[in-house]
């Protein structure tokens, strides 16, 4: 027997058949309303609790990331500082070496201009000329009265010639005396310069160093404040750190434009010394050379940053004592400077080949090249040139990249604490839904049964009304 069959209680009028269904529906519907309410807002509920907990249990998470990515940024932030402060302090101290070393012997030369002035000085002093001691006989002669004695009178004339003569030769060695002191006074004037000077650069080096001292303080406050863990300090770290992010990748990307137009350069004539037609996989052994040549060179520029001590990715190289670190220096340089020679040497090849292949293309197509090209050797010097710097360049991606690396594990956690409290907004979010959705389910259930529910509600308002019409009989 069919289901249609089944459905049809009413022979010969299957409309009277549904609606007998539908009332028969709405009557278990009515009869189940109470079991299928507890359903539906139990169901809600537990959507509703569960979404709530994994929402909870997803900021829990997202505070601990927050709290992991502060004390990392505030690590990172403590060992920079304390790299810059390392650097003032040997600048400081090679200012000390370079000037102050020197100090004993500058102080030893103020002291000598000093004393030499101060010497100078005092034989520069002027004094009075000492009246001659035959002054007063002269007085004592030219008081005599001549009494018109012509003897006396002649005396009296040769000792006025002996005194102007005597005047003239007084005042001759003044001015000898005179000259000798302003000589002494020019001469003082190189030690005075001499002086100058040397105080000039004594106040230029401490000069410097009150200015590195203020930086020094500076850069002291700012680890103070890192090692405080105050959220300033964590809000500038991140700044620096997502700044650093963007300009370290933006120079990675130049750098990875330098790799590639390296690579063009170089992969042609890799063909002709591994075979241009053998191929690793998928890919031809000539590109797959060429790029193994790139990234040695790169890993050789790391390893010789990293020797240098200018970066510190890999803190084993940093630990070396100087003599290995020296060695290691000079074999990574040797081989980026023969792979930077062997890369101008392609570089050539290259345009050889791209040459003789212009030249088979024109022999197929049976062409004769007229027109010599002009200076062809430009193009051939500066491949060389490229091909013999470009690795040098690419020594210096080990700089950005550190300050790529570094900052990434900030931005990272930034972006992670940010998806995950999305993911808790949209948890929330689910569960408060979840929540309506079951009490909008249930005045649905309720809308499908509103016949019976009349029924009911009316009901139960006529047994509301009914004593309060007894309640009046009485009293009338």
């Amino acid at each position: 027997m069919s289901l249609s069959k089944l459905l049809i209680i009413w022979p010969g009028s299957p409309v009277v058949s549904v609606l007998i269904w539908i009332v028969v529906t709405v009557l278990l519907l009515y009869l189940a309303r109470t079991p299928a309410h507890r359903a539906i807002l139990s169901l809600s509920r537990v959507i509703h609790n569960g979404l709530r907990l994994v929402a909870r249990s997803v900021l829990l998470a997202e505070k601990r990331l927050v709290q992991r990515n502060k004390e990392v940024l505030l690590n990172c932030g403590i060992e920079s500082v304390e790299r810059l402060i390392e650097r003032e302090f040997h600048r400081v101290n090679a200012v000390v070496k370079r000037d102050f070393s020197k100090y004993p012997t500058l102080h030893r030369a103020l002291v000598d201009q000093t004393t030499r002035i101060d010497e100078d000085y005092h034989e520069s002093a002027e004094l009075p000329p000492s009246p001659p001691s035959w002054v007063k006989a002269v007085e004592a002669v030219a008081k005599i009265p001549s009494g018109g004695d012509g003897t006396v009178a002649n005396i009296l004339s040769e000792i006025h010639k002996t005194t102007v003569s005597q005047h003239k030769n007084s005042m001759e060695e003044y001015r000898k005396a005179v000259a000798e002191r302003h000589g002494l006074l020019k001469r003082m004037m190189p030690y005075w310069r001499r002086l100058t000077q040397t105080l000039d650069v004594v106040g230029k080096t401490i000069t410097g160093l009150q200015e590195r001292s203020k930086v020094i303080d500076n850069r002291m406050t700012e680890y103070e404040e890192i090692r405080a863990k105050t959220d300033k300090s964590a809000r500038m770290l991140t700044a620096s750190s997502l700044t650093q992010f963007f300009i370290s990748g933006f120079v990675l990307l130049i750098a990875i434009g330098g790799a590639v137009i390296n690579f063009n350069l170089i992969a042609l004539p890799m063909s002709e010394m591994v075979g241009g037609g053998s191929y690793i996989g998928s890919f031809k052994t000539s590109n797959v050379a060429a790029l193994v040549i790139i990234l040695v060179e790169v890993a050789m520029g790391l390893y010789l940053m990293e020797s240098l001590r200018i970066t510190r990715l890999f803190p084993i190289i940093g630990q070396m004592d100087d003599k290995m670190r020296t060695r290691m220096i000079w074999v990574t340089f040797s081989i980026l400077l023969i792979l930077a020679s062997v890369e101008s040497a392609l570089a050539f090849m290259r345009d050889q080949i791209a040459a003789d292949m212009q030249a088979l293309r024109q022999s197929l197509a049976a062409v004769e090249s007229t027109a010599e090209s002009v200076n062809s050797w430009i193009p051939t010097v500066g491949q060389m040139v490229m091909g013999f710097v470009l690795p040098f360049a690419l020594t210096f991606v080990a700089i950005p990249l550190e300050s790529f690396v570094q900052s990434s594990r900030t931005v990272i956690g930034v972006a992670g604490a940010a998806m995950l409290r999305w993911v808790a907004f949209v948890l929330r979010l689910l569960g408060n839904i979840g929540r309506y959705l079951g009490e909008l389910l249930v005045n649905l259930y309720d809308l499908l049964i509103f016949p019976p529910l009349w029924l009911e509600n009316l009901i139960r308002k006529n047994r509301h009304q009914q004593p309060e019409v007894y309640i009046e009989e009485e009293v009338s």
